[in-house]
């Protein structure tokens, strides 16, 4: 790595012991943990956004089937 691919960032004492606890492994650098944690992020959202897909879907057909059984009325 080239030193102009490389940058400082200013980071809390306390995100900084939460980054050494996560670690993979001792040796892992802090770009790993976190491109790890981007990782994780990306899957999470992507995971996130097919449940809400599939609730929807299945919310229109019991709307349109007029089975409101699931829902408490107030």
């Amino acid at each position: 790595m080239q030193r102009s691919e490389v940058t400082t960032i200013q980071i809390k004492k306390i995100v900084l012991e939460d980054l050494k606890r996560i670690k993979k492994y001792p040796r892992e650098t802090y770009s790993e943990t976190i491109l790890n944690l981007i990782k994780i992020a990306e899957e999470t959202k992507d995971l996130g956004m097919f449940v809400q897909k599939a609730q929807e879907e299945r919310m229109k057909q019991l709307w349109e089937e007029g089975d409101y059984s699931g829902w408490e009325r107030a």
